[in-house]
């Protein structure tokens, strides 16, 4: 599989996993069982690929610390930084541009580290999707900024050198050999591990959920799956990881534009003047 079908693959999945959350959120589910159904289903989801096929789980200490540290440091973190920065920031759009700039970093320090390429052409698209998405993510009407604390910033800041670190991680763990479906179930339950853990200490329990909250969590699970899977997928023959990552960023604007028709949510022409510079950023990127 190229890594430029394997990229729409994780487009659509992604569009659809965060069309789920905002559903989700609807449903007033707390945050805590959309993080743990994006990891712990995915585990099961992945299981029977390996039962069924020649796939082994074997890996040796050092690709085991790495899977560990990857999990602990750059998934988890990176999560938890992004949504304490969003709930923190004067504008959640401040928070989630600088965070998904990662891309940039990321292809940057894949010349570096991995020798990949970066054209000209490939550089500028992926500038003009970040610089397009901030139109879409940043909305200056705000009613309510009691909520925010300076440590916004420095936990944004976090959020993108956890993401591009996890990024560039998975990468080294392709080099190195470490096939994907094991290294995505190690990682994933590893998280979930983490998850169950402030669950019980918060003495959270499912018997508060209703039907439509499970399902829309069990969804959620499948197209994180899907997501993750074919993100990794991309990794390995893409030119360069940024190009992989510059598609998953752009799924920002067909998750705004299906918000709107779906939810109703709000659709200025800034947000629409957004969409089109990402798509225009997505065309030069793989034409």
């Amino acid at each position: 599989m190229n890594w430029i079908f394997a990229s729409f693959l994780m487009f659509v999945s992604s569009v659809i996993l965060y069309l789920l959350i905002r559903k989700s959120s609807l449903l007033e589910t707390p945050t805590v069982f959309n993080n743990f159904a994006m990891f712990a289903i995915p585990v099961i989801i992945y299981l029977p690929f390996v039962l069924t096929s020649k796939i082994s789980l074997k890996i040796n200490t050092h690709q085991l610390l790495i899977i560990i540290v990857s999990a602990i440091f750059f998934s988890y973190l990176g999560n938890k930084f992004s949504l304490k920065s969003i709930e923190y920031a004067p504008n959640p759009g401040y928070s989630l541009i600088i965070s998904k700039s990662y891309v940039v970093f990321t292809s940057i320090a894949s010349l570096f580290l991995f020798h990949s390429t970066l054209t000209f052409k490939a550089a500028l698209a992926i500038f003009f999707i970040v610089g397009a998405s901030a139109l879409i993510m940043i909305n200056k009407n705000l009613q309510n900024i009691s909520h925010v604390r300076a440590s916004w910033l420095p936990l944004a800041i976090g959020a993108f050198l956890c993401w591009g670190m996890l990024a560039l991680t998975s990468k080294y763990l392709i080099i190195i050999g470490v096939s994907i479906v094991p290294r995505l179930i190690y990682t994933m339950a590893i998280v979930s591990l983490i998850i169950v853990f402030e669950m019980n200490r918060k003495s959270i329990r499912w018997k508060i959920l209703n039907s439509a909250q499970i399902l829309t969590l069990l969804f959620i699970g499948i197209f994180s799956a899907g997501f993750n899977y074919f993100m990794q997928v991309g990794f390995i023959s893409a030119p360069n990881i940024g190009y992989v990552n510059a598609i998953n960023a752009s799924s920002i604007s067909a998750v705004t534009l299906f918000s709107a028709l779906i939810f109703k949510d709000e659709l200025t022409k800034k947000k629409l003047l957004g969409i089109v510079g990402v798509t225009i950023g997505l065309i030069i990127l793989v034409i």
